[in-house]
C-alpha cells in the first residue's frame, strides 16, 4: 500500500499525552465560559473560585514576603478578604487580581496534560482543603470552601477523560473571565479595594493598576490561545 500516510500513526502516539482542544472547541468552551458566569445562579460556585485563588494569592504573597496569615473570608457574592501581618504590602496588594488570573493560566495548562486530569482535579480539590484547614475561621467560609472542595472532587466520578478535560478547561477559562471582570467594579468603588490600597502605596492612580490587572488577564487568555494554535499547528504540518 505506497499511498498509505506512513506519518499520521506517528503523530498520534507523539501527542497521545495531550488533552490539547482544537481551535474551534477552544472557541465552544470559550462561549460556554461567557454564558456560565452570566446565569446568576450556576455562576455562583465559579464566582466563589475566582475570589478564592485571589484571596489565596494575597495569602501566598503574604507567606512568600516573610508575612504571615491570620484567615480569609468569604462571602456569597464573590468577595473576600485576606487578613494577614507584614510582608511587603505592594506585592500582597498586587498578587490578588494578579493571581487568580495566573491561576487560571495554570488549570488551562493542567487541562491539556490527559493523563494528569484526575491528578490535577484532586491536587486542586487537596489546595482546597489545605486553605479550609490552615485559614478558615468563620461558619460561611468554611461552607464555601467545602461546596469548592465537592465541585472539584465531583468529576473525578467521571471516567471519560474528554470530558474531563473540557471542564477543566472552561472552569480555568471562567476563573481568568472572572480575573478580568472583577478590577472594573473598583472604578466604582471610592477608597476600597486593592487598586486604591496600591494608589495610597506608590502614587499611581488606582485606575492604572485596574488597567494593569485588564492588561495581563486578556494575556493569560491569549497565550491559552497561542498554546492551542501552537499545537495545532505542530500536529498539522508534515513530517519527513
Amino acid at each position: 500500500m505506497p499511498n498509505a500516510p506512513l506519518g499520521n500513526p506517528k503523530i498520534s502516539s507523539s501527542n497521545a499525552h495531550f488533552a490539547m482542544p482544537s481551535k474551534s472547541r477552544f472557541v465552544i468552551e470559550l462561549l460556554v465560559a461567557i454564558i456560565v458566569i452570566r446565569i446568576p445562579i450556576i455562576s455562583v460556585p465559579f464566582k466563589w473560585l475566582e475570589s478564592y485563588f485571589h484571596e489565596v494569592s494575597h495569602g501566598f504573597a503574604t507567606v512568600l514576603t516573610a508575612g504571615s496569615v491570620s484567615h480569609i473570608q468569604l462571602f456569597p457574592n464573590g468577595a473576600g478578604l485576606c487578613y494577614s501581618q507584614g510582608g511587603w504590602p505592594i506585592i500582597i496588594a498586587f498578587c490578588g487580581y494578579f493571581g487568580a488570573a495566573l491561576w487560571g493560566f495554570l488549570i488551562f495548562n493542567l487541562a491539556t496534560w490527559q493523563r494528569g486530569i484526575k491528578v490535577s482535579f484532586a491536587c486542586l480539590a487537596a489546595l482546597v482543603m489545605a486553605t479550609t484547614l490552615l485559614w478558615a475561621r468563620d461558619l460561611l467560609t468554611f461552607a464555601i470552601l467545602c461546596s469548592l472542595t465537592i465541585l472539584l472532587l465531583l468529576p473525578l466520578k467521571l471516567t471519560h477523560i474528554t470530558v474531563l478535560a473540557s471542564g477543566l478547561r472552561v472552569i480555568a477559562l471562567m476563573i481568568m473571565l472572572n480575573a478580568l471582570a472583577s478590577p472594573m467594579v473598583l472604578l466604582g468603588l471610592s477608597g476600597r479595594g486593592d487598586a486604591v490600597a496600591l494608589a495610597q502605596m506608590t502614587w499611581i492612580p488606582a485606575w492604572i493598576w485596574v488597567m494593569v490587572w485588564l492588561a495581563f488577564s486578556l494575556w493569560m487568555l491569549y497565550l491559552s490561545w497561542q498554546r492551542v494554535v501552537n499545537h495545532a499547528r505542530k500536529t498539522t504540518s508534515p513530517k519527513l
